[in-house]
């Protein structure tokens, strides 16, 4: 009997250590934040991708109450594949970058925000010859696009060369990939391409911070206007958390002090909400031009 109640008292004893263990754990895992992981597809250097993204990440990680932890990877199908595979739960896409991500992730990908000028977002052709004004002198010439998969450094020009008449690979001398809108006026500058294409937000930052230029590089033709960049989370992330995100980024205000740093880095008058169907053109454009099944 003593034994037994002794036991008993002995096994209560356990059960309440390990229950208190049990809540210690759980408070302990309380306090500590949530993990937001962050990526972009690498349009411009990483080192600046980063320099972009901190004030960003630090207003992100208030606004949720989460540990806000940006990886850059090293190229866009990195991006997609971490969309899909959860590795990511929010991701700066471009719009054909956002089309593979929604084919890849069977349509669970959601576009959140955008910025207002991606609304109406155009690209610039470039060239160092005099003697190229035109689309049509750059037949028999060396051309330089960005990524493949970039909406604005291929995609689009690409599409809107074919509606030119102008088919790149048959048309023009060589044509190469720079990877990023940055290498493709460092290309163009160093005579490496006779002329190439890149978006004009990243034209606009490098002419304003004077790393091109412009008396030998110059723009010759810009595109028509598309929908291009955007915010993109993983389908399954908490409709809380992305609610907290949506809100955060459309609270955004270049007037306020506190956020006029972020806005100029991120080249943003205001950010907009956005919606797949922004995207639909994107997509028919991959498929004229041969880049979509």
């Amino acid at each position: 009997m003593t034994h037994s109640f002794a036991r008993r008292t002995a096994l209560r004893g356990l059960a309440v250590a390990a229950l208190a263990a049990s809540s210690l754990a759980s408070l302990a895992h309380a306090d500590t934040p949530a993990v937001l992981r962050v990526s972009a597809i690498p349009d411009e250097a990483p080192t600046e991708l980063q320099r972009k993204f901190k004030p960003l990440g630090e207003y992100l990680s208030q606004a949720t109450g989460m540990k806000v932890v940006f990886t850059p990877v090293s190229d866009y199908a990195a991006v997609v594949e971490s969309l899909a595979t959860k590795k990511l739960d929010l991701a700066w896409l471009g719009g054909f970058t956002y089309v593979q991500a929604k084919i890849r992730t069977h349509g669970t990908a959601i576009p959140i925000v955008q910025r207002a000028e991606d609304a109406v977002f155009t690209s610039k052709f470039i060239t160092a010859d005099p003697n190229i004004k035109t689309l049509a002198d750059l037949k028999g010439k060396t051309f330089a696009f960005g990524a493949p998969s970039s909406t604005s450094g291929s995609l689009m020009p690409r599409y809107f060369l074919l509606k030119d008449g102008l088919n790149p690979e048959k048309d023009f001398k060589t044509v190469a990939y720079s990877g990023a809108h940055d290498a493709t006026v460092a290309f163009v500058a160093a005579g490496k391409a006779e002329a190439g294409v890149l978006n004009t937000s990243v034209w606009d930052k490098l002419v304003e911070s004077k790393k091109v230029d412009t008396s030998k590089v110059h723009v010759f033709a810009t595109t028509p206007t598309y929908f291009d960049y955007n915010w993109t989370v993983r389908g399954d992330l908490d409709p809380a958390i992305v609610k907290k995100l949506t809100d955060a980024f459309l609270a955004l205000d270049p007037s306020k002090p506190e956020h006029k740093a972020i806005m100029e880095l991120q080249r943003a008058s205001k950010f907009i909400p956005t919606k797949p169907e922004n995207y639909e053109g994107t997509e028919m454009a991959a498929k004229s031009a041969g880049l979509l099944k």
